[in-house]
């Protein structure tokens, strides 16, 4: 699915899929959900959501008749960590936001750097066997 949202473009065939959400229910029960987070290459998240005509996304028919449907819901970097949190397992959530650490002596932070300058990184976080994290806290340390 292709949108563009405040002048921004929203693929789901371009961006990369982190994770997905389904509560289960049949397609004939109105508050059935399927959910999927997606990042851009640009660092942007969004979410891919079809749903009963109960949900957030349902669409409308007529005046007063809804059916389900499908919507493109570009989020906040918080707010796809708290879908994450909600509906995704642990390592699923770390292997898209990094190793949470409990004693708060790091901070998650975003970059928004080159493809072949990330590989690089990846690369050689890799080859050395270590976090991309500790590698890149080591080259600025």
């Amino acid at each position: 699915m292709k949108k563009i949202i405040n002048g921004k473009v929203y693929d789901t065939d371009k961006a990369t899929l982190k994770g997905t959400y389904s509560n289960a229910g049949s397609w004939r029960d109105f508050n059935h959900i399927e959910e999927s987070l997606y990042l851009k290459r640009t660092g942007e998240f969004f979410l891919h959501g079809e749903g009963g005509p109960a949900t957030r996304y349902a669409e409308r028919v007529d005046s007063n008749s809804w059916s389900g449907g499908s919507k493109i819901i570009p989020v906040s970097f918080k707010d796809a960590q708290r879908w994450a949190e909600e509906h995704l397992t642990a390592s699923e959530y770390e292997s898209i936001f990094g190793e949470v650490e409990e004693d708060d002596s790091k901070v998650l932070t975003a970059f928004n750097l080159t493809r072949a300058t990330v590989e690089k990184l990846r690369r050689e976080s890799q080859e050395r066997g270590m976090s991309l994290s500790a590698l890149v806290e080591e080259k600025l340390g």
